[in-house]
């Protein structure tokens, strides 16, 4: 067996390292790109909406059936784990924060990037193989504007709405459990997430989705526009976007949790709500 030479391996690993830092590169391009063209000028409207209404409505079902059994299986091993101390009523605080903290955002991040990461990585790969991005610069129009804006807009207002109805509907799939299966009334287990569950919690939970849909979208965008070798180069970039995004959100949210763990909550709260304003 030939033994690799450590010069080699030293000159494969520096290359590899330079492709990374030409990707990072060009990543931070679009979306410096991408904020300056979103300011400059006001997002095509049609086309946003269009791509709302391919992310919010088009996903929920996907969103509501993997929050409904999530809930549902998270109180089932919960209850069943609480019930070796005598804590089994209290099932629905752990629920209820589980949910809106962590799971609900990260589980629709993770669905909305498996289906409208890939999506978009695909739509925009194919029209960048078949030279139609070049037709649309040719025209003297923007394909930053006219094509990445939408949709990162769309995936950054979109996610957080789909959050909500994931941990309502993850809430209720536990509640729903916690009746049928440990007869914990529906009144106190509404009251047991209530009490554990408070408004911060509750923001602090979507404000990250605002992160994972921008990102979702500008991954999307930037494998998609640098798709080539025709159809099996699309194949490619729609596996890297999903990959690419879902490593991100898993990574982003433990960052993110840590930043709002050590501001003040009430800086950040007045932040989140002068921003929603």
């Amino acid at each position: 067996m030939r033994e690799v030479a450590p010069a080699n391996l030293l000159t494969r690993l520096g290359e590899r390292l330079l492709e990374i830092f030409d990707q990072v590169g060009d990543f931070v391009l679009l979306a410096g790109d991408t904020a300056i063209a979103a300011f400059r000028r006001r997002p095509e409207g049609l086309e946003t909406l269009r791509q709302l209404e391919e992310v919010v409505v088009r996903s929920a079902p996907i969103v509501v059936i993997t929050a409904l059994f999530t809930g549902m299986v998270l109180a089932l091993q919960t209850a069943f784990a609480l019930t070796r101390f005598g804590a089994k009523p209290y099932v629905g605080s752990i629920v209820g924060l589980a949910l809106v903290r962590e799971l609900g955002p990260v589980l629709a991040a993770l669905m909305v990037g498996g289906r409208v990461g890939a999506g978009i990585a695909s739509e925009l790969g194919s029209m960048k193989v078949t030279e139609q991005v070049d037709a649309i610069r040719a025209m003297g129009a923007d394909p930053v504007h006219k094509l990445v804006v939408p949709r990162v807009v769309a995936t950054t207002l979109g996610l957080p709405v789909l959050t909500v109805f994931a941990i309502l509907l993850g809430v209720f799939g536990g509640g729903l459990v916690a009746d049928l299966q440990y007869n914990i009334a529906p009144g106190f287990y509404q009251q047991t997430v209530t009490n554990a569950v408070r408004i911060d919690d509750f923001l602090s939970g979507v404000a990250k989705t605002f992160v994972f849909g921008w990102g979702i979208g500008m991954v999307g965008c930037w494998v998609g526009l640098r798709a080539s070798g025709g159809t099996a180069g699309v194949g490619r970039a729609t596996t890297e976007a999903v990959v690419i995004s879902s490593i991100g959100v898993l990574v982003s949210d433990f960052f993110l949790t840590k930043l709002l763990m050590l501001l003040p909550t009430e800086e950040w709260i007045r932040a989140f709500t002068a921003l929603l304003a």
